[in-house]
């Protein structure tokens, strides 16, 4: 028998903190440091191939082993975890975050760089896992789902500003410098979580069985096979983003940074319409961002080898993964509402597997192929997830 059935029974009973928001913020915005984190080489992958002398296959390697590291690390955190406070792991995960970027700011060589995105990786899979577990813990149960949005909004918010962020500052002062920026970045997230956070103990702990055992669920299965296949899709094709822009679309340096920040306007966008369809239904929206993801890669190929073409692409392209996180978290959720934290670090599990095989995918397809060639299986592997999607099915709802 499991030692956890809810995320109510892994808890200590107390008062929610003196100002809830606060906290909520503050747990927002360690998913936003923690995914910005791990965003930020995909607009420096030029800049950092070209400084540490190494292929843009290789250099592509920053992102595929952090993502591979937080997914094997995810279930795995939770479960270490135990009953610690949840407040002192956030806070050892985040200080841990910031020692990460600093040792990538000051890397010799590419092997020191991808050491350190190492501990990104188990940074990410603990502090994206805990933090989605909080919500139900810093406000009243009616505003819990609000709660839920703004913690989860940062892992939105850093998947689409993230990139465009990173390779302004990288543009501005050189790669070096966005990353040690995100150490600060991080430092100050640290303190905010010290100071919003409350002391929070847990009654008891996860067990392995208690998160594997989820995978019995048919619509939490389905929707990690749609987080599998759309995240690896777009990874294929987004961790060179910047070489396409500029070998594809021809499309000159100065112009990448703006055309990105739009990408992530339009991503932010996406994320408020997918999150408020998802609030209906998870499968309809997720059907129509593996179509409209899609269909954007493709465009790239068709429309792309201007610089007009490229840039209309790039923004369609972020308003439809914008709505990705939103959409499948909430699938997730609504899947394993007893477990909430199991789920999650499920979800986090098969998110970062995406991320992980798709750059480290995409990159041997461009050393090997070129990035039309990345693009065209990129586009393919996104439209394989339209079979899970579409056979996902809202949950029964209890008969009185």
């Amino acid at each position: 028998m499991s030692t956890t059935t809810s995320p109510s029974s892994t808890e200590t009973r107390r008062d929610k903190p003196a100002r809830p928001w606060f906290a909520v913020a503050a747990a927002g915005l360690s998913t936003f440091s923690v995914v910005t984190t791990e965003m930020l080489p995909v607009g420096l992958l030029t800049r950092i191939a070209a400084d540490l002398q190494a292929s843009a296959g290789t250099a592509g390697l920053a992102m595929s082993i952090p993502a591979l590291t937080a997914a094997l690390f995810a279930p795995a955190a939770v479960v270490a975890a135990g009953a610690r406070d949840r407040r002192r792991v956030l806070i050892g995960l985040l200080a841990l975050l910031t020692a990460a970027n600093l040792a990538s700011a000051l890397a010799p060589g590419i092997a020191w760089l991808l050491a350190a995105r190492i501990l990104v990786g188990l940074c990410m899979g603990g502090i994206w896992a805990i933090a989605g577990g909080l919500a139900a813990r810093l406000v009243p149960p009616a505003r819990v789902g609000a709660a839920t949005a703004v913690i989860f909004g940062g892992v939105a918010t850093a998947s689409v500003l993230g990139v465009p962020l990173g390779a302004l500052v990288g543009d501005l002062l050189g790669w070096r410098s966005a990353f040690a920026a995100m150490a600060l970045v991080c430092l100050l997230v640290l303190a905010a979580n010290w100071r919003a956070l409350p002391a929070l103990p847990t009654a008891g702990s996860i067990r392995p069985s208690d998160i594997f055992g989820q995978m019995r669920i048919d619509g939490l299965r389905l929707g990690l096979a749609v987080t599998l296949l759309l995240v690896s899709g777009h990874f294929m094709a987004f961790t060179f983003v910047r070489p396409i822009l500029q070998g594809v679309s021809h499309l000159a340096e100065i112009w990448v940074g703006p055309l990105l920040f739009a990408y992530g306007l339009a991503g932010i966008a996406g994320n408020f319409l997918a999150g408020a369809l998802a609030q209906r239904e998870a499968g309809p929206p997720l059907v129509v961002i593996v179509v409209a993801l899609a269909a954007s890669l493709l465009l790239v190929i068709g429309a792309g080898g201007s610089p007009t073409g490229g840039a209309l692409a790039l923004v369609l392209w972020g308003g439809a993964y914008g709505g990705v996180s939103v959409s499948l978290q909430t699938c997730i959720m609504r899947a394993a509402p007893g477990m909430v934290e199991a789920g999650t670090a499920l979800f986090v599990a098969a998110f970062n597997l995406g991320i992980a095989a798709g750059s480290a995918a995409g990159g041997l397809v461009v050393d090997g192929h070129g990035l039309t060639a990345n693009l065209i299986l990129a586009a393919g592997v996104t439209i394989m997830a339209l079979v899970p999607a579409l056979l996902i099915r809202p949950p029964e709802s209890p008969r009185p």
